[in-house]
Parts: C-alpha cells; structure tokens; sequence
C-alpha cells in the first residue's frame, strides 16, 4: 500500500467527510505567513502570527503620506500608553508594547480567571529618511496616531506651467 492511498481526496459530489492532511494544514500555515509578510514587510512581526493563539498581538496599522508628513495609525485596544514605545532609527518608524489580557468570570457553580500576555513588535519603513525631531505622537482610546515630517528636500512641489498661445 502507498502512501497516498490512506490520504483521503477531496470530492465535491462525494459526501465522504474529509480527514484533515497534515501537509495540507502546513501548506495552509506557510501561506498566510507569507501573506502577512508581503502585507507588512517585516518578518519579525510575523513570529506571533505562527500560533494561532497569538493573533491578537498583532495590531492593525494604517500608514499614509501626505505632502507635508507620514502618518501611521496603529490600533492598540486594552493597551495603556505605559506599555507602547515608538523608535524611529534612520527610515524605520517601529511601535513595540506589551499586550496584557485577563477575562475574570464568576458565578455560583465556578470561577473562571484567563490570563494572555505578549509582545510585538510593528516595523514600517518610511519613503525617506526622518529627523527624529519632527516625531509627533498621540494616544488616546487605544488608538496610536504618529505624524512624522518630511524634510525640506522631499518635500514635493507643483508648479504649474504657463500656457502661451501662438
């Protein structure tokens, strides 16, 4: 017998239930990893996304550029601002924390206490090089707003070109 007799296949019209290919639940792994990779650019923000449990560490980043400044919104729910620090290091703005978690249930019959702690860790990789002195950041309600200045030298410039008739 070969091995690929005791893996059952997937048939549409078949009503066989499906028993569940390790190699398939690999395959399906490594894809969302890469998947995220490509989203976020940074393979270290990724470590957490292996496990599953893990999914809440990852916080939700939204970055735009304007003419006069980058800004990056990170949206950091159950976090105080104790526990976030932003660095910036050459064209890389990362935002690191610590996630803190407990759902306390009591009732007649039992107690329940669920605890989950974590860090992370979000890297973006700014389109120019930033003076670490025009970081602006504010957080309020779980939400992380930092604006970055462009230098004078990036800064764009329409000028607009005068038609003449001829």
């Amino acid at each position: 017998m070969a091995i690929k007799d005791l893996i059952t296949r997937r048939h549409k019209d078949a009503g066989v239930r499906r028993v569940e290919d390790p190699f398939e639940a690999l395959q399906t792994s490594i894809d969302r990893l890469f998947d995220e990779f490509r989203r976020s650019g940074d393979f270290a923000t990724l470590l957490p996304a292996l496990d599953g449990d893990h999914d809440f560490l990852l916080p939700h980043v939204d970055v735009s550029e304007g003419d006069d400044a980058a800004e990056i919104t990170a949206e950091l729910p159950g976090i105080d601002e104790k526990d976030v620090e932003v660095v910036l290091r050459d064209d890389v703005l990362t935002i690191k924390g610590e996630k803190k978690g407990e759902k306390e249930e009591k009732r007649k019959d039992y107690h329940l206490v669920e605890r989950s702690y974590g860090s992370f860790a979000r890297s973006v990789r700014l389109p120019f090089e930033a003076d670490s002195e025009a970081v602006k950041a504010n957080f309020a309600k779980g939400v992380l707003k930092v604006s970055i200045a462009k230098p004078a030298e990036v800064k764009e410039k329409t000028v607009k070109i005068p038609v003449r008739s001829t």
